[in-house]
């Protein structure tokens, strides 16, 4: 049965690909052009992971979980596997490296190189290496011996070569191959193979054919060769067993040979037809996976069934008739124990090794012939166990020893044997700077953030750094020569700061370069202690921070002064700081089953420390890792993980994170990437550089950036309900850094800040009228405790004129809560700020009064001072005169004003008023003007105390009586004025509206009355093109039109001005006139009491 051809998938760009498989068979790893490494679980992988190494990637090698790699760096590279780790450098060519391969046991890598070079290395210890030279021409291919004493190799200069290793020494010079001059022109890859295990043959490519060659004698025992292999052949690729070799031609073509028979067993053809450049076999011998020149990876799969057919091992004709007797042995005789116990039956014999009383049932027994019962009646499918089968050692069933009569046991196979699965580690993620490309690139980004980039180069011609801003102001570019080896840095408009590893001879380091510095000196480089090396480092406004590999971060001024130092409860993974903000992402313990286990911390670091996040768990997406951490341009956190999605901190959610945008949906191919590099919340952009095929950008030519919008993940967002649901949290979610901003101190935009809170509002409205649409009520009550006071009125007006009564009814309740609510609110805000102007005030006077009382004992210290002088001469001071009556006579010193105003000199002169001022000022916050007007502060004049007399003593009850008529009448004068004011508020508020409604130009009354004209004559235009138009209509007004407009707009202000004046002086002269007709009835009671007869007059004019 001929194997199964899958579908090809796209892996790489175009070029030059190679492919192998893992130890356990698991992973199918592949490299191409783009410079990627990626692993496959299956051909049918979506989203393979991969790991760059490079700006091209030639070939790879894999063993024990170790992934070699050659780039276009000129490199060796071995990374760990499948974490894709990088674990060093194993050598360097002056040309880029062809050919890597790993020997049997995995403890040498040879690589051969395009400068004619060829290295073994020892992947312990990379400074043990062995180079062969010998070769005229690049190396094309090389192969281990696997008994790890030989090496084969092939070259462009025609020859393939057998080195021995330990010597450095050629065995044999083969010269077979076509010459050229270049590894990308040669004819062929000529990719050779040594056979597994007994490690007999070399296999050599050599145009259409294939020659076998001998260990030892090197002579040329056998050639393969196809009649349908007419073009070259690339590539040889022996299976494990070792019996069967698999080759791929130029074309496409991919043979299967039998080495002992000398037999092509499957021919399969590429199916677009192009180059097959690379082979691997499965470890079990059953799939073969190749790529081709156009980055795309096949496989074929099913030679077990194909090839057992062909391999069957072979029996003698005597050992086959013997087991067809024994077929129908119990057949021919029924009663084949007579004469013989269970325990002597040559027929039951119990199997060596294995316990009687264990095992009872017969289908553990083997006849004595050496040949096991058929049982493959009793299994129901083939994942069916037969335990008595496996019990049987499959090697003895007489081939080797055909008189045998009992055959050994083996143990279960460990795969076999019940194993309880436990979740597996998850390798914690190392340390990286965020805006930063791989360390183990030569060209990185070693930042790129909202102030500029910083870009490292470390080859063989230079090691340098290039800092560019992107606003020049801030800084001109600088060149650094980075002697000192450093790996992580960050930029600020104050400063750079670089820190590098340890090494043998020098301590990390942190180096700062603070160009805004005013002084000459513009540089500090501090050494950490011994064993500490830094991990990641962030600025921020005046200070820096590094945390480094012992838990603890370190904090340092913009100048260099050391400040706090504070542990961490796990590995840091990466930092950020934005103003006063650092931001802390560490391991907070061992992740499980892919997962990453991170905590996050959160500081203000002013003059007063706070810790907003404290240690909590970091979200991210399922079995992903952490991409990029920082701040919004506004100074809000957030973070993007592997998977692409964007997560920002929600303060007014109680320091939760929630997910704004999913970059993965913006990509055009699976392995299409957007790499962030900044979040701006307004306006609403996301700032990335979209990335082909890899994770991450070339540094030249220089990426163009690319803005996402941010879109919440709502349900049903295509529908207009989601969408306006969507749109509303999301501007109320980015409307959030106003609150944050103003409580630090900084200066808002406030035409901003409105306009974002008009767009809330808007989009309020609109789910209302959809609401009211789609008749939910209950929908609409909710969306109205959204509101503001105003936009419920408007909610109230829409709702009546779409015959919701009951809800225009329960909406006006809503509108008397928020009125009632904005009220109490501004009462609380009148009553304190009236408490902190009081006290204020009186820390002010007492100041005074201290500061008059040391002038007078210096200027006069033995002269002293009647009370009611140094009461005059402070009340002189403050500029203030005592009161006087309104009609020039004196003034009553026995009258008590009202307390509606503080006074200045009612402070000075009662110390314990205070209270009863703050009292009285509560009680005076809602009424009028008018009514304010009225209360005065109280002014007490004392008197000298002196004996009264019987004209005093009725003076003074006259005044006690009077007081009690006059107290009286204020009250019910107040009742009055409480009730005209109530009318005339609204009276004023509506006069007010309207005067607000009413207090437009010309050019507005105009637009209102062509509106429709122009709406009609124009239906295309926005809001904002129709006032253009109407603008320039009325410019070409004439000036008498445009000043009839204008006398037009002016009119009804002028009447709303003469209605207030007309108001308020029928108000005064009500309240003059009640004011006279007062005294008028005083004077009356005066003279009647004047002329009243007393009671004995009363009685001599009766008597008479």
């Amino acid at each position: 049965m001929p194997c199964e051809r899958k579908p090809m998938r796209y892996g790489h760009s175009e070029g030059h690909t190679e492919v192998c498989f893992d130890d356990s068979g698991n992973f199918i790893v592949t490299c191409g052009n783009d410079g990627d490494v990626r692993i496959w679980e299956t051909l049918d992988d979506e989203d393979p992971r991969f790991i760059t190494v490079g700006e091209k990637a030639y070939s790879l090698t894999l063993k024990k979980g170790k992934l070699v790699t050659a780039s276009s760096n000129n490199t060796v590279q071995i990374h760990t596997f499948p974490g894709g780790e990088p674990d060093g450098i194993l050598t360097r060519f002056t040309t880029h490296a062809t050919h890597v391969t790993f020997n049997s046991s995995g403890s040498k890598v040879a690589a051969g190189s395009s400068d004619f070079l060829v290295k073994v290395v020892e992947v312990s210890d990379s400074s043990q290496q062995k180079t062969l030279r010998g070769h005229e021409g690049p190396v094309l291919s090389v192969t281990f011996d696997p008994n790890g004493d030989f090496l084969a190799s092939a070259s462009c200069d025609g020859s393939v070569i057998v080195w021995n290793i330990e010597e450095q020494a050629q065995m044999i010079r083969w010269p077979l191959l076509q010459k050229t001059n270049d590894f990308s022109n040669a004819k062929s890859l000529c990719r050779l193979a040594w056979q597994p295990r007994t490690a007999k043959l070399l296999a050599v490519p050599v145009f259409t054919k294939v020659y076998l060659y001998e260990r030892g004698s090197w002579d040329h025992v056998s050639t393969l060769s196809d009649d349908l292999m007419t073009e070259p052949i690339n590539v040889a690729a022996w299976s494990p067993c070792g019996n069967f070799l698999a080759a791929a031609t130029v074309g496409g073509f991919i043979t299967v040979w039998d080495i002992e028979s000398k037999l092509c067993l499957e021919r399969q053809k590429h199916e677009k037809g192009f180059t097959v450049c690379s082979l691997a076999w499965h470890p079990s011998g059953t799939q073969i996976a190749y790529t081709d020149i156009e980055g795309c990876l096949g496989l074929l799969d099913g030679f077990s069934a194909s090839i057992s057919k062909i391999t069957m091992p072979k029996v003698n004709a005597e050992k086959a008739e013997r087991c067809y007797e024994d077929l129908f042995e119990d057949v021919d005789d029924p009663v084949t124990d007579e004469g013989w116990d269970d325990d002597n039956s040559p027929t039951k014999k119990a199997i060596s090794g294995v316990n009687e009383n264990e095992y009872e049932d017969d289908s553990f027994v083997k006849p004595a012939n050496g040949w096991a019962k058929n049982r493959g009646a009793i299994l129901d499918d083939e994942n069916s166990l037969d335990s008595g089968s496996q019990m049987l050692d499959q090697h003895n069933f007489g081939d080797n020893d055909p008189d045998s009569a009992v055959v050994t046991t083996s143990p279960l196979p460990a795969t076999l044997r019940p194993v309880y699965e436990v979740p597996q580690k998850t390798a914690p993620q190392k340390a990286f700077q965020p805006g930063s490309t791989p360390i183990h690139l030569t060209h990185r980004f070693m930042m790129w953030n909202s102030v500029g980039t910083v870009r490292g180069y470390s080859d063989e011609q230079d090691n340098a750094i290039d800092v560019e801003f992107h606003d020049s102001a801030v800084h001109h570019t600088m060149h650094l020569t980075n002697l000192l080896g450093h790996t992580m840095t960050d930029v600020s408009v104050e400063a750079v700061v670089l820190a590098c590893p340890s090494t043998d001879e020098l301590a990390s380091k942190i180096h700062c370069l603070h160009f805004s510095s005013w002084d000459t000196n513009k540089e500090w480089m501090i050494d950490l202690p011994n064993g500490e090396d830094a991990r990641a480092l962030c600025l921020g406004r005046g200070w820096a921070a590094l945390a480094t590999s012992t838990l603890m971060v370190r904090l340092f001024t913009i100048g260099g002064v050391q400040k706090e130092i504070f542990s961490l409860p796990g590995a840091v993974v990466c930092m950020a700081g934005h103003g006063e903000q650092l931001l802390i992402v560490y391991h907070r313990g061992k992740g499980f089953d892919g997962e990453q286990a991170l905590g996050v911390q959160l500081l203000q670091l002013g003059r007063k420390w706070r810790q907003i996040i404290s240690g909590e768990p970091l979200p991210i997406s399922y079995k992903s890792y952490l991409c990029w951490l920082g701040f919004t341009d506004e100074g809000t956190p957030c973070y993007v993980d592997s998977e692409g999605v964007v997560r920002m901190l929600n303060r007014s959610l109680g320091f939760t994170w929630t997910p704004i945008c999913n970059t993965r949906e913006a990509c055009k191919s699976k392995s299409d990437h957007y790499w962030v590099v900044g979040v701006h919340e307004n306006p609403q952009q996301l700032r990335c550089i979209p990335c082909k095929g890899s994770r991450y950008p070339p540094t030249l030519p220089r990426p163009a950036v690319a803005i996402l919008p941010f879109k919440l993940p709502f349900c049903q967002t295509t529908t207009e309900k989601g969408h306006l649901e969507e749109q509303f949290w999301r501007s109320v979610l980015f409307h959030n850094h106003y609150s944050f901003l103003s409580s630090c101190g900084y200066e808002i935009d406030e035409v901003g800040q409105s306009q974002s809170e008009k767009e809330h509002q808007e989009v309020l409205m609109k789910m209302f009228a959809l609401s009211c649409k789609m008749e939910r009520e209950f929908r609409c009550v909710e969306l109205a405790e959204l509101m503001t006071q105003n936009v419920v009125s408007l909610a109230i007006q829409y709702a009546s004129r779409s015959r919701h009564m009951a809800l225009a009814q329960r909406l006006s309740e809503i509108a008397l809560e928020k009125a009632s609510q904005i009220y109490s609110e501004q009462e609380e805000e009148t009553e304190h700020s009236d408490i902190r102007r009081t006290l204020s005030g009186y820390d002010q006077i007492e100041h005074k009064e201290n500061y008059h009382h040391r002038q007078t004992l210096e200027d006069k210290p033995d002269q002293e001072f009647e009370k009611d002088e140094d009461q005059e001469e402070m009340a002189s001071q403050d500029g203030l005169e005592a009161p006087k009556s309104s009609k020039g006579g004196r003034s009553n010193p026995f009258k008590v004003l009202s307390l509606g105003k503080s006074s200045p000199v009612s402070c000075q002169l009662r110390m314990g008023n205070i209270l009863d001022k703050m009292t009285s000022s509560r009680k005076s916050a809602p009424l009028s003007a008018s009514v304010r007007k009225s209360n005065k502060s109280p002014i007490f004049k004392p008197l000298p105390t002196q004996a009264k007399t019987k004209a005093q003593s009725t003076l003074l009850q006259m005044t006690d009586k009077k007081a009690v008529i006059k107290k009286a009448r204020e009250n019910n004068e107040a009742r009055d004025d409480q009730s005209k004011q109530a009318d005339l508020s609204s009276a004023l508020s509506q006069t007010e509206k309207s005067e607000t409604k009413r207090s437009k130009t010309g050019f507005e009354v105009w637009l209102e009355e062509n509106r429709k004209r122009i709406t009609m004559d124009h239906p295309d235009l926005d809001e904002m093109d129709i006032i253009r138009e109407a603008m320039g209509l009325f410019r070409n007004l004439s000036e008498d039109e445009r000043l009839v407009w204008t006398e037009q707009a002016k009119g009804p202000a002028g009447d709303v001005k003469d209605l207030k004046k007309r108001k308020r002086t029928e108000a005064d002269r009500d309240e003059e006139n009640e004011i006279g007709q007062a005294e008028v009835d005083e004077n009356n009671a005066k003279k009647k009491k004047a002329v009243d007869p007393s009671k004995l007059s009363k009685f001599a004019f009766q008597k008479n």
